[in-house]
């Protein structure tokens, strides 16, 4: 089994900032693809940002300029920072992780912007 655990989700003031981290462990055999996810109340789950093994990285359009996500492949993990944070931002934020090609998720996190 794998498990992903999300963490630094909570509440901030619009223009504020917050880290997401996402550690993977468990039965980890070789990890590619990493991303965060989120999906707001009445919304499907949509795609934020997502990085390679190799650090290429691809971003929503919403995001671009204020998101970035990196990750460290000794320490099997992601992380995504989120700057100029908008309320539209407000949603679960969910961790992903491919391990041999399967996709895995995280429990998820509430980011929630609003003054």
């Amino acid at each position: 089994q794998v498990q992903l655990v999300e963490s630094g989700g909570g509440l901030v003031q619009p223009g504020g900032s917050l880290r997401l981290s996402c550690a993977v462990s468990g039965r980890i055999l070789s990890i590619g693809l990493m991303g965060w996810y989120r999906q707001a109340p009445g919304k499907q789950r949509e795609l934020v940002a997502a990085i390679t093994r190799v650090g290429t990285t691809n971003y929503a359009d919403s995001v671009k300029g204020r998101f970035a996500i990196s990750r460290d492949n000794a320490k099997n993990t992601v992380s995504l920072q989120m700057n100029s944070l908008k309320p539209e931002d407000t949603a679960v934020y969910y961790c992903n992780a491919y391990n041999l090609g399967r996709p895995y998720w995280g429990q998820g996190t509430q980011v929630t912007v609003s003054s």
